[in-house]
């Protein structure tokens, strides 16, 4: 009896659908893509209706011939690729490409979100036909992104340097950076003063701080000046206190909900500082299946790229069971708790980011993961149990204080807060990062006052601040700025961070993204000739359009032609007037040859240095960032490097004389017990490659922000 022939794009997801499927079913994976706009053209008949000339990518025509020879033997042909527009893809371009219509074996969709037996043994049961509109609405966004790459790129190469590149969404990914950039370079710093005062109780010894914040007649004060500073602080000296207010009141904090793509990548950001790259190759792995003992080969989480925040009723029951059992009916709310759609082209067929199995808890499993891939299921599962638990609740209190200056009008109005926790709630399984600008402080402990109780002055506390600018982006706010701005959607987050890193037009320090020379030359060109090409709106706009075409409410070709002809006249226009911009970045070394200046130019493999005297002088040498701390082995300088699949790495300047090479960030300090190197460990750890030792950055009087890890 001929088997039945399921595809899937992965060897770990053929792995887990053949344990579950058993006899009767040949699971066979296709790598990935299979077919491709070809790399050496442009591969768009524009002149037909913006056709694709598809062909089958290098090293997967073996693969094809497998396939199709499978599947002439089979009795059906299952496609079981991801449960998204680029799956849905995938599927048609592996008929296409395989011709798997053209045989005698019926064709089925499949589609499912989490690699488990009973999701798996459902959606093989409800199968469909390929859904074209899904299709259309991914190969509109890959031909619009070939239109916008391989027709400005040329036009980069010829006005700046060969080996640039533009794309649709990265380009406005690094203007974000630029602009952000540029607000930073430009801000003026503002002085500005605030003041507390120290009271007590008349007849009691426990102190409490309250910050000035108006005069009593509810005017907000702003001291600009230490003058200004000086000048009040000796009135409050003088000043009688008496509590005119005191406010207590129950404060809930309910969960964060749990993950889409983005918030995932947000907090993998925060609180494990992994890349968006990283985490979304971490997650396809506990999604596609890993062997846990006896159990075999499992899905740990739903599918992981999704922008809605539904779940299942069936998860929501086990969770709501596994939290009564586990911490008590204190901790279960008196309903399952159901969140609003996070964005509006939330899907809601789509589930959140969730365990698979409550039951399997982080500890559990861990012993069979790595540890990328523990810390992440960690999080993920603590996150969705945490969504469905109680809130926490809070008692506050917030005090009022009058001071009156003896034989004057004026007087002041302070304020006292505290907030201590009555009940933990969801608090006791996850509490939700934070980014800086999020981050609040607040008083815990407040003597008992009533309204009229008299204070005694001890002292004040005048301190001096500057206006700050806003922070450069990290991993996790540019990933919410992208997704506020309606850029991108779940799949393209993470490409586009390394994309615009690679092609050495931002880079990171300190966790946070810089703009390179390179990127912002790039960026003024295409904000002065392609406008609207970078405007944020424009390419929210066109992500909607591509939401319409997969739902069936805009023709995709309609939509690439409204796109491209005035593209196309926007083109002709910068070729005919754009200036040809040189990029030189002059360093302080002498070309060993001539002794002309070198400088930093960029190729293809990124950064390198070259003689300014070229072409007369041809030398190059490799460009070498510099970190301040010596080689352990010979006392050269370490130095970053890059590697193979531009991977990162420290080595010894003296190579190949000295080999000393270390993939952690050296730290300037040297071990407090050995002397030798220490490394970035952890956020806010370093760790000694000699003795093994450990010691918190703020033990040696350094910033952990200073401090790039590298995950």
């Amino acid at each position: 009896m001929a088997t039945k022939l399921v595809i899937v794009e992965s060897p770990a997801k053929a792995r887990t659908l053949n344990r579950i499927l058993g006899r009767g079913y040949t699971v066979k994976a296709s790598l990935g893509h299979v077919r491709d706009l070809p790399k050496s053209s442009l591969g768009v008949d524009i002149d037909q209706d913006f056709s694709p000339q598809y062909v089958i990518l290098p090293g997967k025509r073996k693969i094809i011939r497998e396939l199709k020879n499978t599947a002439n033997k089979a009795s059906s042909v299952y496609l079981a690729t991801d449960p998204d527009r680029e799956g849905e893809a995938i599927s048609w371009h592996l008929i296409k490409a395989a011709e798997l219509d053209r045989n005698n074996s019926p064709v089925h969709r499949v589609v499912f979100h989490e690699v488990t037996e009973e999701a798996i043994r459902k959606a093989f049961k409800k199968t469909r036909a390929i859904d074209m509109n899904l299709v259309n609405a991914q190969q509109a966004r890959r031909i619009l992104d070939r239109l916008v790459g391989y027709k400005l790129s040329p036009l980069l190469w010829r006005k700046v340097q060969r080996g640039l590149s533009a794309g649709r969404v990265q380009s406005v990914t690094v203007k974000m950076v630029v602009d952000r950039e540029r607000k930073i370079q430009s801000f003026t710093p503002e002085e500005y003063w605030s003041i507390e005062v120290e009271l007590a109780p008349q007849e009691k010894q426990a102190s409490f701080k309250a910050e000035l914040v108006a005069l009593l007649d509810g005017t907000k004060l702003n001291i600009h000046t230490e003058q200004e500073s000086k000048e009040i602080v000796a009135r409050l000296e003088k000043s009688k206190y008496q509590v005119s207010s005191v406010q207590t009141k129950q404060v809930t904090r309910q969960p964060a909900p749990p993950f889409i793509t983005s918030t995932l990548q947000q907090e993998a950001w925060r609180k494990l500082h992994f890349t968006a790259k990283h985490t979304m190759a971490i997650a396809q792995q506990l999604y596609e299946g890993l062997p846990l003992a006896s159990e075999g080969s499992v899905g740990l989480i739903t599918y992981m790229r999704t922008d809605s925040t539904h779940v299942a009723p069936s998860a929501l029951a086990e969770a709501r069971s596994f939290i009564d059992k586990k911490y008590g009916a204190s901790f279960l709310p008196s309903k399952a708790r159901v969140f609003a759609k996070k964005t509006k082209w939330a899907q809601e067929a789509h589930e959140a980011i969730r365990p698979t199995k409550v039951a399997r808890q982080p500890d559990e499993v861990k012993p069979f993961l790595d540890s990328s891939q523990a810390r992440l299921y960690e999080l993920i599962w603590k996150r969705f149990v945490a969504s469905q638990m109680s809130p926490a609740l809070y008692d506050t209190m917030t005090i009022e204080i009058e001071a009156t200056v003896p034989k004057s009008k004026d007087g002041y109005l302070l304020k006292a807060a505290s907030s201590s926790m009555r009940f933990p709630g969801f608090t006791t399984v996850y509490s939700e990062g934070k980014d800086e600008s999020d981050k609040t402080e607040i008083s815990t402990s407040l003597p008992e006052l009533e309204a009229g109780d008299r204070l005694r002055y001890i002292a004040t506390f005048p301190e001096q601040h500057f206006t700050q600018p806003p922070a450069r982006y990290t991993e996790a706010t540019l990933i919410k700025a992208l997704e506020q701005e309606g850029i991108g959607r779940p799949s393209t987050y993470a490409p586009i961070l390394t994309t615009i890193q690679e092609r050495q037009y931002v880079h990171k320090l300190d966790g946070r993204f810089h703009p390179d020379e390179l990127g912002i030359v790039v960026n003024d060109i295409l904000c002065q000739h392609f406008p609207k090409i970078v405007e944020n709106k424009f390419t929210a706009q066109m992500e909607q359009n591509l939401d319409e075409i997969a739902q069936g409410k805009k023709d995709w070709v309609a939509v690439l032609h409204a796109f491209y002809f005035p593209f196309e006249d926007m083109l002709q226009h910068a070729s005919a007037n754009m200036t040809k911009v040189k990029v030189v970045e002059m360093t302080e070394q002498k070309c060993p040859n001539c002794g002309r200046p070198m400088v930093i130019r960029v190729g293809r493999f990124g950064k390198f240095l070259a003689c300014s005297g070229y072409p007369e002088c041809k030398t190059t040498m490799p460009f070498l960032v510099k970190t301040g701390v010596p080689c352990p082995q010979c006392g050269g300088e370490l130095v970053r490097r890059i590697g193979k699949h531009k991977k990162v790495f420290y080595g010894c300047s003296n190579y190949p004389k000295c080999q000393f090479i270390t993939n952690s960030k050296p730290i300037p300090q040297p071990c407090p017990q050995c002397g030798k190197l220490l490394v970035a460990y952890k956020e806010d750890e370093a760790k000694c490659v000699a003795c093994r030792c450990t010691v918190k950055l703020s033990e040696l009087n350094i910033n952990k922000e200073k401090v790039e890890v590298t995950s």
